[in-house]
């Protein structure tokens, strides 16, 4: 059976459906994944609003670069432990509700933040988004691994994964505009459109193929999907699968590196254009828009291109983008220029490269984890990747106030090297962990 039909998969015999089933598969799989990109998206608006509002925060209130900095460390570490902790709470739980509770959890914390005025009364907001932010991503991870075979995920998830920079554009460009009502409204407004966009994914997202009367997408060498996730058998299957995987963990160190250029980007990348360039907010709020929009097309071509000639060995396709993402980095800080179009178009060649990994690694990790424990490696790897918050939000701030935007560009270019390298070293994994499973 060819791969266009949903039960397809070259790691598993090929299944005859009657036709109405296979056309009210197809109809779920598309759905599925158009409300969770809607969804995902929708998380942005209420995380990546603060990158806008930073620098009108630090002239009404006050507030260094350093204290900014060290919201987005707090706030990335705890999401980043959230994420690792609700995989595994995610490969038990019901998609459709974990969703919607995270997005109006984070709406609340975003209401709490634009009320707020002291440092500390903005770090706890910041902080409790960071945790309930973590709700978002497992059950996505999840949802797409029952729905569609390990042969496809990589493309249906670049795809999927798409949802980052639209969600992350369309926030920056939004709030690049309603800054100019006050930085309080950079929050109000995504809370309000947020609360209709979890009314939404209610109404149509469901859980996995059962739960709408279809059978589960069936792999070879994968155990049923009624297994009880509290017996030792399981804890053996995450432990040695997940937790003690060499390859899971090289990409996950990976991961650290791929978010600190990602999030120097998107967090910084308002602050750095208007002091480094001489950009307006406005315009600013375009040319990162512009970085989100070229990562959304470098994503989709490093999945299609890691199923197409790689045959689904994510890290493989990674080395080449990371390489890439080093050299248009270096680019933006070396080459002399007063353009503004010509820094957004290195900016956007950086971003179609920093994106492809950014996509795949989660892919990576859900197919070698299998679906039995695919949100819990995708936490795993996103607990590294929030980790990095550490440098990408307290320290550079901290390198730019000490040192300028010289020092933390070139500082940036050794920590996409130190990323190349840990995907080499996870060049020989598979393509996915189904059939050795024990």
């Amino acid at each position: 059976m060819n791969s266009s039909t949903p039960f397809a998969d070259s790691a598993s015999p090929p299944t005859h459906p009657a036709p109405e089933v296979a056309a009210k598969f197809r109809y779920w799989q598309t759905r599925t994944l158009v409300t969770t990109m809607f969804g995902y998206a929708a998380f942005y608006f209420v995380r990546k609003n603060l990158s806008i509002a930073m620098p009108a925060m630090h002239a009404d209130l006050g507030i260094s670069k350093t204290d900014l900095g060290l919201f987005l460390t707090l706030h990335g570490l705890l999401y980043g432990v959230s994420r690792f902790v609700n995989g595994m709470w995610a490969d038990r739980a019901n998609a459709r509700y974990f969703m919607v509770a995270g997005l109006l959890l984070s709406v609340g914390a975003n209401v709490f933040f634009g009320f707020s005025s002291t440092v500390l009364l903005l770090g706890v907001a910041w902080m409790i988004n960071g945790w309930v932010q973590g709700m978002g991503f497992p059950p996505c991870c999840r949802l797409i691994t029952h729905w569609f075979p390990p042969g496809q995920l990589a493309t249906k998830m670049s795809i999927w994964n798409t949802s980052h920079s639209i969600g992350a554009w369309v926030a920056v460009v939004f709030c690049g505009y309603v800054v100019g009502f006050g930085w309080r409204w950079c929050f109000f407004a995504p809370a309000m459109l947020c609360t209709l966009a979890a009314g939404v994914i209610w109404i149509l997202l469901r859980d996995t193929p059962r739960s709408v009367g279809l059978p589960e997408i069936k792999v070879s060498g994968h155990s049923t999907d009624d297994e009880d996730k509290r017996s030792a058998d399981y804890k053996d299957f995450v432990r040695k699968h997940v937790f003690l995987n060499p390859y899971i963990w090289w990409i996950s160190l990976a991961n650290f590196f791929v978010y600190v250029l990602r999030f120097a980007v998107l967090d910084w990348g308002p602050t750095l254009l208007k002091e480094m360039k001489g950009v307006s907010l406005q315009h600013a709020g375009w040319m990162v828009a512009g970085f989100e929009v070229s990562g959304l097309a470098g994503m989709l071509l490093a999945g299609w291109a890691t199923d197409r000639f790689f045959r689904g060995r994510g890290a493989r396709m990674c080395v080449f983008c990371m390489i890439g993402a080093c050299l248009a980095i270096f680019a933006f800080w070396k080459v002399p220029t007063h353009s503004t179009l010509q820094s957004a178009l290195l900016l956007g060649v950086a971003g179609f490269f920093i994106y492809g990994p950014q996509a795949l690694i989660g892919i990576t990790a859900a197919n070698l984890a299998t679906k039995r424990a695919s949100a819990t490696a995708a936490g795993f790897t996103g607990l590294f990747g929030y980790a990095s918050t550490v440098v990408s939000g307290w320290g550079l701030g901290r390198l730019v106030q000490t040192s300028g935007w010289d020092t933390a560009l070139g500082a940036l270019i050794g920590i996409g090297a130190m990323g190349t390298l840990m995907f080499i070293l996870a060049w020989p994994a598979k393509a996915h962990g189904y059939g050795t499973e024990e």
